[in-house]
């Protein structure tokens, strides 16, 4: 039986004996199934005998973990770096209260499986969810060492506001700059202490908007974690790079990731090499294959834009946002 079997064995009947006093340092209990939770992540081989920190990659809105099998999944597999994705519930389109526990489930998992801490690396929604894991679940801050932010919707965007006028999915509404579910994750600390916050923006990004500076959507400023707000002007002026190029292709972005998992502290633009500007795209994207992967990376987004149910309202915030 492997380790991830024994956790959540151990997970499902431990649930179980937690004393009521205990929900305060552990988060409230799980809704969604174990077996459910555990069917949606994934791991490559060396987990759990991890020389490093695994990696959580966590999509975006409307994406599946297919968005990074070409790009961050090949890189990191190319380096020997461990990884997992995580797949969250309708292709992030329903109520992220949900598909938090699914993040939260797979910090613990894979944690407990490598017997050290996990980084996390998401784009748009998924740079966005492992806060609301972070705040409402306080055991997973011990398990976590990084959050890396691609174009993350941590203050909402702008744009959902008209998109969301005559209806929209879930998810749409709670990403609405001002939502009932944003104003509940950024009251209070922002961060936390013993983690370290990478936020990447671009100021071309057309869905998480407005983000021309570190006063943005995706930076972050409060609390106890080590910050670092970087816009992909800054670190190459006139750079273009837009929402999903952010997420999934761009060089410097992908340099700061790197240097983010690969440093104390967060992401510094100031130790980046001096040609990564000029990349046209990041390293282990094939440059051949690169059209038809973003074709279908744009097809899988207007899909799920069009033909996901539409709800006339916000979902309300779970009891546990209120205690």
């Amino acid at each position: 039986m492997s380790v991830r079997a024994l956790f959540v064995i151990a997970a499902a009947a431990g649930a179980l004996l937690v004393p009521a006093g205990a929900q305060a340092a552990t988060g409230p209990a799980l809704d969604v199934p174990v077996a459910t939770l555990d069917a949606a992540l994934s791991c490559s081989d060396g987990i759990a005998d991890a020389q490093r920190d695994p990696i959580l990659l966590i999509p975006g809105t409307t994406l599946t973990p297919a968005e990074f099998d070409w790009n961050y999944a090949r890189a990191f597999a190319a380096k020997g770096w461990p990884y997992c994705t995580v797949t969250l519930p309708d292709h992030g389109m329903g109520d992220i209260q949900v598909a938090a526990e699914y993040v939260v489930h797979a910090i613990r998992t894979v944690s407990a499986e490598a017997g050290r801490k996990v980084d996390l690396v998401g784009h748009s929604q998924g740079g966005m969810i492992p806060r609301w894991a972070l705040k409402y679940w306080p055991d997973t801050r011990a398990d976590v060492a990084d959050l890396v932010g691609l174009a993350p919707s941590n203050h909402g965007t702008l744009v959902a506001q008209a998109v969301c006028a005559p209806g929209c999915a879930p998810s749409f509404w709670q990403q609405r700059t001002g939502s009932a579910f944003l104003t509940a994750l950024n009251s209070g600390p922002e961060t936390w202490p013993g983690i370290d916050y990478t936020n990447v923006y671009t100021a071309l990004d057309e869905v998480v908007t407005p983000n021309f500076d570190d006063n943005g959507s995706s930076s972050l400023h409060t609390g106890g974690g080590r910050i670092s707000n970087v816009g992909l002007q800054q670190v190459c002026l006139a750079h273009v790079a837009d929402h999903l190029t952010t997420g999934t292709a761009d060089a410097p972005a992908f340099a700061l990731v790197v240097d983010a998992l690969t440093h104390a502290g967060p992401a510094d633009p100031a130790r980046l090499a001096a040609g990564v500007c000029a990349q046209p795209v990041m390293p282990y994207v094939d440059p051949v294959t690169l059209p038809v992967n973003a074709a279908n990376l744009a097809t899988t987004v207007a899909t799920q834009v069009a033909l996901y149910p539409h709800v006339p309202a916000e979902p309300a915030l779970k009891n546990y946002t209120r205690s």
